[in-house]
């Protein structure tokens, strides 16, 4: 069947990468439903090097950190949101979370926070600006990504003022860039089923797209394995391919696979995604996603052993070292919270890769030889 499939259904594809074509709609179905694991690898690999891509494998020193775990939507995918009146609800002020950052600092030197959280509807703007400008003031070395388009757009609302309003007094107070988070699914179907209290996809984009006009980068993502079609994440990634030709503000592209463990899905009886399915979404997010440079393999979601084959099908980063992650490990993950630049340069070079450790807007800070 591997033979039948490279020969019939994946030689047209080759050509096109090989050509420097773009794949439309159909040939990313037609990768979504291929059984030949190794052959997508090998055409994601591909693609990845005549576009222009090396050796190179980025990761980032940085710091997760969460402000609130209080959340108005109940998204049925999220094991980490709670209500504020649940016993392991927090909201911790911007006092308390910058000096935990400088501790954290002293110790790791990290060189990015990044910083996502519920939807508290208990907290104001000023919530918001606040901790940016104080971690700002106090590490102002360090690059802020904070806050999802959801919690933009659910600032805005908090507030009574616009999307750009929003970005505006952060980037002022020195947002640096958005993390890709609260896009889930575009599709409306999957949407109204995982997460129908959520904002409509229109508003995740039209946010995306002020940052980059505003000079904010930003990251995409797609959260696959719950409820969607192999149509619905072709449709996702063209989309988002779209955005990137009307504006080129997303630095890279991660694809999360859903993690049932503590939400509604579990007692459904759904499970974690297989290693094929992540290696899959790894090589064709590479192969639709041709303006987009970088795409990761998340460690934390897949582990090590999967991201390190990831980078054999068209990964070119790692993340980074991910110092206290909490929203994949409230939904079961169980590859840890930390890992330390020398074991990820470790994996990275026995992959034959060139292990790069970057900054948030992949400047170069150090490499290791192969």
């Amino acid at each position: 069947m591997a033979v039948l499939d490279m020969l019939e259904t994946l030689a047209p594809i080759r050509e096109k990468i090989v050509a420097g074509a773009r794949l439309d709609f159909e040939d990313g179905v037609t990768l979504m439903e291929s059984d030949d694991l190794l052959a997508l690898g090998e055409l994601a690999d591909l693609a990845r090097r005549v576009r222009g891509g090396g050796d190179e494998v980025f990761f980032v020193q940085n710091l997760y950190l969460n402000q609130t775990n209080v959340c108005r939507v109940k998204c049925k995918f999220c094991a980490f949101a709670k209500t504020r009146k649940q016993e392991d609800a927090y909201t911790i002020s911007a006092d308390e979370l910058v000096e935990d950052a400088i501790k954290q600092h002293a110790a790791t030197k990290f060189t990015e926070i990044h910083c996502v959280n519920g939807e508290n509807p208990h907290v104001d703007l000023e919530f918001y600006v606040s901790v940016i400008r104080k971690l700002k003031a106090a590490l102002p070395d360090v690059h802020l990504k904070f806050y999802t388009a959801s919690e933009i757009h659910h600032i805005a609302q908090l507030a009574g003022i616009s999307h750009e309003e929003v970005l505006r007094e952060l980037k002022n107070a020195g947002l640096g860039s958005l993390p890709g988070g609260g896009a889930e699914i575009f599709a409306d179907r999957v949407r109204q089923l995982i997460a129908p209290g959520k904002e409509h996809p229109d508003n995740w984009f039209h946010i995306h797209d002020l940052a980059h006009k505003m000079g904010i980068p930003t990251h995409c993502t797609l959260l696959y394995g719950h409820v969607e079609t192999y149509e619905e994440r072709i449709d996702h990634m063209v989309r988002l391919r779209d955005q990137q030709d009307a504006t080129g503000g997303f630095l890279a592209f991660i694809p999360l696979a859903f993690h049932p463990e503590n939400t509604v899905f579990e007692r459904r009886g759904f499970k974690f995604t297989t290693g094929a399915d992540d290696l899959k979404m790894i090589a064709v997010s590479r192969l639709m996603l041709d303006n987009i440079p970088n795409i990761k393999a998340y460690w934390i979601m897949m582990g090590m052993p999967m991201a390190q084959l990831a980078l054999h099908f068209g990964a070119n980063d790692v993340q980074g070292t991910v110092v206290r992650e909490q929203i994949f490990q409230a939904a079961g993950a169980t590859s840890g919270t930390e890992q330390k630049i020398p074991e990820l340069v470790r994996f990275i070079t026995e992959a034959g890769r060139v292990a790069v450790q970057r900054d948030t807007l992949y400047n170069e800070l150090q490499r290791w030889a192969a």
